[in-house]
């Protein structure tokens, strides 16, 4: 297969699958009696304002850090629905550490980390818990996630409470305010009043270190060889019970930086009732949509987040907000339908190769010169 038509064979899924979502979307709105041309110029128009395009910036932020921690897993062929769980404990926990008196002392620098490592340490004992149920009992990853992510909520509203790690301000209820030094100043950006995550640089790190791990290092090898074939893994001496518990670590730790964003950059500095809740679900359909690739997910959240960003502004062109959902869904069931399809067509093709190269080498008796050309 050449390199153009592998080319056009790796960017016709994703295409395919915006086009379909484009049409479907536009037959849903003419038939709710809304305006296609009006509905697409409000979301066009939104991104002219600059604080539109941070919030977007700033919320795919938080979303590419999820997809990873989910990309992780499904290389694996591991479902770490648990991702949602570990983030919400993690930051949680990590926001009472933050905020505690001891860290006051410390210098800035050093706080910034200590948070940044406690999340990361709770995201991966969260996850650790499914790691050894899979590893020793065998137990699906699917079914313990999705209970520990119901542990994970009932023991937040437990401990987030006045008297345990929480106080009352108002009619909310939050941990200990991080002060000044335990939290990173943001990017002023000209013509928008809102400002730039400066974590952005920690999910850029993040996707780079993804890449280098996979493409880079045996331990990367060993991830993908096991997610392909366990039975071929084993016999490459590969302990798959050892790659499924570091992978699901790994995973949990990056899980346990999604709501680092928020919480250092944001405005209270504080986890209270009011944190961000399931941004792990939207991190499964992230990486679904970006094939688990670290620039693919950079473009799908940057998509996800801006339609999340735009909704708003339907609602001046008349056009339920809802229709943002519609479309998310429309795009996620598209592009897995797309990327099958192209998987299919590309083994027929590698089919019809190996067909011909055999055909050749029946004509001319030779199979190694044949296979050379």
């Amino acid at each position: 297969m050449t390199n153009s038509r592998r080319f056009w064979l790796a960017v016709a899924a994703p295409l395919g699958a915006l086009v379909v979502a484009f049409i479907v979307t536009t037959l849903v709105l003419l038939l709710t009696g809304s305006n296609p041309f009006d509905a697409y110029a409000a979301l066009g128009g939104a991104f002219k304002t600059p604080r539109i395009v941070v919030n977007t910036v700033n919320t795919a932020t938080t979303y590419y850090l999820a997809a990873v921690a989910v990309a992780i897993g499904f290389k694996m062929n591991l479902f770490n629905i648990g991702v949602d769980g570990q983030y919400r404990l993690a930051a949680m926990l990590a926001a009472a550490f933050a905020g505690g008196a001891f860290m006051s002392g410390l210098p800035s620098v050093l706080r910034i980390i200590l948070t940044l490592a406690a999340a990361m340490a709770v995201g991966a004992a969260w996850a650790g818990i499914a790691a050894f149920l899979k590893a020793t009992r065998g137990v699906s990853e699917v079914i313990s996630t999705i209970m520990l992510n119901a542990i994970a909520t009932a023991l937040i509203a437990y401990l987030l409470a006045p008297g345990r790690l929480a106080i009352a301000q108002g009619n909310n209820v939050l941990t200990q305010p991080i002060t000044e030094g335990g939290y990173l100043p943001n990017i002023d950006i000209p013509g928008s009043s809102s400002q730039l995550y400066t974590l952005i640089f920690l999910a850029a790190l993040v996707g780079l270190g993804y890449w280098w791990v996979l493409n880079r290092t045996v331990f990367g090898f060993s991830i993908k060889a096991t997610g392909l074939s366990e039975t071929s893994a084993v016999a490459s001496g590969i302990s798959v019970k050892r790659m499924v518990v570091s992978a699901m670590l790994l995973s949990g730790a990056i899980a346990g930086l999604v709501g680092m964003p928020e919480l250092l950059n944001g405005d209270t500095h504080a986890y209270s009732l009011n944190f961000p809740a399931g941004i792990g679900f939207t991190g499964i359909a992230i990486a679904l949509l970006g094939r688990n690739h670290p620039v693919g997910m950079v473009f799908s959240a940057l998509l996800w987040s801006a339609l999340d960003s735009s909704s708003n502004s339907l609602q001046g062109a008349g056009v339920p907000k809802e229709l943002v959902t519609i479309m998310q869904g429309v795009m996620l069931f598209a592009v897995v339908i797309a990327y099958e399809v192209v998987r299919r067509y590309r083994l027929v093709l590698e089919q019809k190769a190996v067909a011909r190269t055999l055909a050749a080498a029946r004509t001319t008796g030779d199979p190694n010169e044949v296979a050379a050309r």
